[in-house]
């Protein structure tokens, strides 16, 4: 029998603005996604297991895109993807197990952290996705989009 996978967990936010166009962060160039966007999230670490999920998001929304920005977040999950990739960090291919949430921006600066180039507000259209996002990110957009139509 084949043993069970084990994966990392990634909490990501589709950030709404007004508009509804959702917030894209340029993954640098020595990434895996490079030439494409990511969404603001990052992995739960090991002193967060019995932290409330918006905690954990509000405290990688603080790291990827600065203290100042003010947005409100639906707790509620809104798609799961699954994203393969070599980790410098763990210097090895890791699997990513992706959990995303929707949010909607309020206020503040965005100011992006050294693991991204810049950032981008992207309309959320099905036939540009794969323009802008791949792998696990693109799976999870397409199954928001697939069943949160609004």
């Amino acid at each position: 029998m084949p043993e069970p996978v084990k994966f990392y967990v990634s909490l990501k936010v589709i950030l709404k603005n007004k508009k509804g166009e959702i917030l894209g962060l340029k993954c640098p160039k020595h990434s895996t996604m490079s030439g494409f966007y990511d969404l603001p999230g990052g992995r739960i670490d090991s002193d967060e297991l019995n932290i409330p999920f918006s905690k954990i998001i509000q405290r990688e929304m603080k790291e990827e895109v600065g203290d100042k920005v003010k947005f409100s977040l639906n707790e509620k999950p809104v798609a799961i993807s699954r994203h393969i990739a070599y980790s410098p960090r763990a210097k090895k291919v890791v699997k990513i197990f992706m959990v995303f949430f929707e949010g909607q921006y309020l206020s503040g600066e965005i100011k992006i952290s050294s693991e991204h180039t810049g950032f981008k507000w992207l309309k959320l259209n099905p036939r540009s996705l794969s323009k802008f996002f791949t792998k696990g990110v693109l799976e999870g957009l397409r199954n928001y989009l697939k069943h949160n139509r609004r």
